[in-house]
């Protein structure tokens, strides 16, 4: 008997490829399916996930490989699988569809539509048969198709609604940026935040940088501690639940519980990126070293398990593994037992095992005799009732989670998507930059560099950007994302090696963002003016998981204009940011990171420029000295004939002899050059109105 093959095994989607041999006639989102479709006079079923998601396996597992299931959809559609992670802007339009239909969204995402693409039906997961009080496929399938032959009017009518409604979405008037609208966002924040368990809301609980990021700037800008603890609160809840893997690094997608103890086990390459990103700031915010372990732990995993040997970044490791969800990552107390004979009890207090299982099954509440490895008794408490220092302590637990990572490397590993993705190494190459320099880690700029140039040489092909690399094969149209991620990426490894090609590089990509992403409206569509023409063009100013791309543009823009002094990039940051903070002024905690874009935009910033040569090591003291401390709104040029081109406003700036000096500037106006690494940080304090405790 030989196997089933649809039309998805010459795909290069991971997560296509998984549903290569299932009995669903699936054709991969093209004209292909579209012509079908109209030729038969057929509605698109079109599914929506990624290969790292949980309930997308389930939804398989139940429906697509099921038989019968599979002639039903065969039968009445033409069937379309979408890989989210490979074509966004096809996931944007119809996520944005999802949540205006059932004010939901979610993956899998599934959508029935008509042939031209138009959607008239919405959901995200169905399970085969009816169950939660809601219908199966087995019972919505034949109805779509009673309705779509017997009432092609309603159908029509539903069409025309969807696309009188994408074409003209409801969005706040714009207004302007301000330092209200920043303290509108720390008192949402601050409103939501959960004292107990750190974090904001209630279970599920995700992941939430880019809001501790703005927190930080809050904190910085007003001097506000609560803004602080808040930040400080949370990773530390985070970094001891069980959201985090304690054997071998790295965060879980999301917790299903307050407690940011029972994960859903996907990890991601975008999570690794922002969380590093946040204890690194963390870490010049406060000085307290296990911010710096956070950061280099996350990263160090990201390294190890998500890079591929051209030195690009993987897109995640699944959440299943051996047909269940986590089961690589649970522990029984027996075998917790069996492997570390009579120290598992301090592993086991340390982690909060119970022979019961602590890991609760999501859908039946019940426990399963499995436990995650999260918080338990504390280090204090373990050290003092053995007798023993915390240091020692420390180390014996060490030794025992390196012992329980050794036995975990036996089981059958979660699949990887080896996808390259642009915008996600943009958020990679960003951590990694912006971590070697706060926590004075040579080795993390090398590998940031390593990829940016992977990236550089194999997706930006006659200076347009490609989405996606696997297997030597790149393509698919690069979005608003790609773009600002990247050029994140460039600004944060030019601010940490003062190489000046990388702000060249930064602006080049810039220009074409602003040529073929730009809306007259202010902001940037998330498609080119070029891309294929999808039922809408979608243009995203909410910060989701990853920052919108609006959002991240915003900040690179100031950036770059006050790198450079084109006060041109600056007045189109200013254009964008109108047009998102109508929406940020009513829901400031979903606009975080554009927050932090308006915290550098509204000011004021410093400018400092370094005079001298960049391998000597006065000008490396002065580099260092600005490095280490917390001033998310000061910029860094090191002055040479390179730099002079691109920012002709530093010329002027020269060292004293043969010894480097530096310049602070801000409003256009610099002052007296410091000699020195503590007279540059004394004129910054001075400037900001900040002492060094504050």
């Amino acid at each position: 008997m030989t196997e089933h093959r649809n039309r998805l095994g010459n795909e290069q989607s991971p997560y296509l490829l998984q549903h290569a041999t299932n009995p669903v006639d699936w054709y991969p989102w093209g004209e292909e399916a579209f012509r079908r479709a109209r030729e038969k006079d057929l509605p698109l079923f079109i599914s929506i996930g990624y290969a790292a998601c949980h309930w997308c396996h389930v939804m398989e597992r139940e429906s697509f490989e099921d038989a019968g299931v599979a002639k039903l959809l065969n039968d009445a559609f033409v069937c379309v699988k979408v890989d989210r992670e490979e074509r966004p802007d096809v996931d944007r339009v119809y996520m944005d569809v999802a949540m205006m239909m059932t004010g939901r969204g979610g993956w899998p995402l599934t959508i029935i539509a008509s042939p031209d693409g138009t959607p008239f039906f919405a959901a995200t997961y169905i399970p085969r048969e009816p169950r939660f009080g809601g219908p199966g496929l087995t019972e919505i399938i034949p109805k779509i198709v009673e309705l779509y032959r017997q009432s092609p009017g309603e159908i029509a009518r539903v069409t025309e609604q969807v696309r009188a409604s994408l074409g003209s979405p409801r969005t706040p008037p714009p207004d302007e940026p301000s330092v209200s609208l920043l303290a509108a966002g720390r008192d949402a924040l601050r409103s939501q935040f959960d004292a107990r368990n750190g974090g904001f809301g209630s279970a599920p609980k995700f992941p939430s940088p880019h809001q501790l990021m703005f927190l930080l700037r809050w904190w910085r800008r007003a001097g506000d501690p609560a803004s602080l603890s808040m930040v400080t609160r949370t990773l530390d809840a985070m970094a001891g639940g069980g959201i985090r893997d304690h054997l071998d690094g790295g965060f879980h997608r999301y917790s299903t519980d307050e407690r940011w103890h029972l994960p859903h086990f996907e990890k991601m390459l975008y999570d690794q990126a922002l969380m590093a990103f946040a204890a690194s700031e963390t870490y010049q915010a406060t000085r307290e070293e296990r911010f710096a372990g956070l950061a280099r732990d996350t990263l160090d995993y990201a390294l190890r398990r998500l890079r591929g040997p051209e030195g690009g970044f993987y897109c995640s490791e699944d959440a299943d593994s051996e047909g269940g969800e986590g089961r690589f990552y649970l522990w029984s107390v027996r075998e917790v037992r069996e492997k570390l004979g009579d120290d598992a009890g301090l592993l086991i207090d340390a982690h909060g095992l119970t022979e019961r299982g602590n890991a609760i099954d999501e859908a039946t509440g019940e426990a399963t005799g499995a436990n995650v490895l999260g918080a338990g008794t504390t280090l204090d408490a373990l050290a003092s009732s053995r007798g023993e220092t915390v240091e020692e302590t420390a180390e014996r637990l060490a030794g025992l989670r390196a012992t329980l990572l050794e036995v975990r490397e036996s089981r059958p590993r979660p699949a990887l998507d080896d996808k390259v993705l642009t915008d996600w190494n943009g958020l990679m190459i960003s951590a990694l930059a912006f971590s070697a320099r706060a926590l004075d880690e040579p080795r993390f700029c090398d590998a940031a560099s390593r990829a940016v140039d992977f990236v550089l040489d194999t997706m930006l092909v006659d200076g347009r950007l490609l989405h996606r690399y696997r297997e030597g094969h790149a393509g698919v149209c690069g979005n608003l994302d790609d773009y600002a991620l990247l050029v994140w990426g460039l600004l944060e490894l030019h601010a940490t090696m003062q190489d000046t090609s990388r702000l060249e590089q930064a602006l080049a990509l810039t220009a074409t963002m602003l040529e073929h992403f730009s809306d007259a409206a202010g902001g940037f569509h998330f498609t080119p003016d070029d891309g294929e023409k999808l039922v809408a063009r979608p243009k995203e100013i909410f910060d989701g998981a990853v920052p919108a791309g609006n959002s991240v543009a915003m900040a690179n823009l100031v950036r770059l204009a006050r790198l450079t002094g084109r006060t041109e990039l600056e007045d189109v940051a200013y254009r964008a940011a109108g047009a998102v903070s109508g929406s940020a002024k009513i829901m400031p905690s979903g606009h975080t990171f554009a927050l932090s874009a308006i915290d550098l935009l509204v000011g004021p910033t410093s400018e400092v420029v370094v005079a001298g040569r960049r391998d000597t090591g006065d000008t490396r003291a002065f580099l260092d000295a600005l490095a280490t401390a917390y001033r998310p709104r000061t910029s860094v040029l090191v002055a040479d004939g390179a730099t002079a081109r691109l920012a002709p406003w530093t010329r002027g700036m020269t060292a004293d002899g043969g010894s480097a000096r530096a310049y602070v500037c801000r409003d256009g106006t610099c002052a007296l050059p410091a000699s020195t690494p503590s007279e540059l940080l004394g004129q910054l304090d001075r400037e900001s109105g900040l002492t060094e405790d504050e």
